[in-house]
């Protein structure tokens, strides 16, 4: 009786979240983009429509790939109720308005995650990692709760439109110290460095609770500076120390990932360095851009990580003629050529300038590092012909830019 009533669970959570979709996306297509408010509690736009499909799309998918993956597994009863609660949270985080209501929805998003963090309980690095997270993510609450207090206190309101209107009219030291808050709160929750040993010890999970992580749980920092832009944006060195905090953080996890042996590490340490990015580019004032990111990202890395357990099956021992012996000159003349006109060519797209010292050069510079980057990759592999990679990686990596 118990199993049948636990085999149950899956059906009724899967269909469910599958329903929420199709009420969100047929709310969306009835009124795209348009904005309503509820009191002082809700307020939906077109941020909150986007992320509210990608967190149901993403979730539906979890959710009927858990079947299948956690068939036989114990305690699914609190697993669904556990996840499909998480997709509720992050659509209420998304959608809240009001100062306490957003505080209470991101403690509540990270005390959820944590226990699904350790749903394994006989695994003592799942209670570890469960343990540590909880931990973290309840430092976090308590940061970005400061910041709301602050800023609430300073603007005279309760709400989210109420401090962003009033955020040009905040004294500096208000400002910074918001900021301060504000950028650490997000760097808590979006596993920055040095704050990434969460999501790094978090891969005991199961593998639906790492892809579901990306749809608006590790990304939260992206929400965070979209929501709160216009405060982070009030000083010029504000923005400086927000892009230096990601541009480190791309760096350093894109490192990481290169010596990482584990599949589903060396997919974390590139969500560190894609969180990075994310926050780099909110620094330099492409809002838009990061939300953009943070929406792809979602859908990029759930299917990465679901598919993971077919790497296996998929790798093969190569001969030493597999791979290249070593980058020769004339393929490591084509990667570096092809990033500099990869980076010339964004430079042209958006008009910015690659003489001047400020935030576009910036943005320019890692464009050309991930061109190079994914040019290396490219000439490395012995899939197709020789003269066939060097050719096709301008034809392919140019118009991506």
């Amino acid at each position: 009786m118990a199993s049948r009533s636990s085999s149950r669970w899956p059906r009724f959570f899967t269909r469910l979240t599958w329903a929420l979709f199709a009420v969100v996306l047929a709310a969306v297509a009835w009124r795209p983009g348009g904005e309503w408010t509820w009191g002082t509690v809700l307020h939906v736009d077109g941020f909150t429509q986007g992320m509210a499909l990608v967190t149901t799309l993403v979730s539906g998918v979890v959710h009927s790939f858990a079947r299948r993956y956690m068939a036989g597994a114990r305690r699914l009863d609190r697993f669904y109720g556990r996840l499909f609660g998480l997709t509720l949270i992050v659509l209420g985080l998304v959608a809240a308005n009001h100062l306490v209501l957003f505080a209470a929805f991101w403690a509540a998003m990270g005390g959820v995650l944590a226990g699904l963090i350790g749903h394994v309980r006989g695994w003592p690095q799942a209670r570890a990692a469960a343990r540590y997270a909880r931990h973290v993510f309840l430092g976090g609450s308590a940061l970005l709760a400061g910041a709301l207090a602050l800023l609430g206190w300073a603007a005279g309101t309760t709400t989210l439109t109420g401090v962003a209107a009033a955020a040009g009219t905040l004294s500096t030291p208000v400002v910074y110290g918001a900021a301060c808050l504000l950028l650490l709160a997000a760097m808590v929750q979006s596993a920055l460095v040095p704050f990434h040993r969460w999501l790094l010890s978090s891969m005991t999970a199961p593998t639906p609770v790492s892809a579901f992580m990306h749809a608006g749980l590790v990304n939260a920092g992206g929400i965070l500076i979209a929501r709160f832009a216009p405060v982070l944006f009030a000083d010029a060195s504000v923005m400086l120390v927000v892009a230096g905090v990601g541009g480190v953080s791309a760096l350093v996890g894109q490192a990481w990932m290169l010596v990482q042996t584990d599949v589903k590490r060396q997919l974390g340490c590139s969500t560190v360095a894609q969180m990075g990015f994310m926050v780099l580019q909110g620094g330099l004032g492409f809002v838009a851009a990061a939300v953009t990111h943070l929406l792809l990202h979602g859908f990029y890395k759930a299917y990465l990580f679901l598919a993971s357990g077919s790497v296996v099956e998929h790798t093969r021992p190569q001969s030493p003629a597999g791979l290249d012996a070593g980058p020769s000159v004339l393929s490591g003349a084509i990667a570096l050529g092809t990033a500099l006109a990869g980076g010339a060519l964004f430079a042209a797209l958006t008009h910015k300038s690659i003489t001047a010292l400020n935030s576009g050069t910036l943005l320019v510079g890692f464009v050309m590092l991930s061109v190079l980057h994914a040019t290396r990759s490219v000439v490395r592999r012995a899939d197709l012909a020789p003269t066939t990679r060097l050719w096709m990686v301008p034809a392919i990596l140019l118009p991506t830019v």
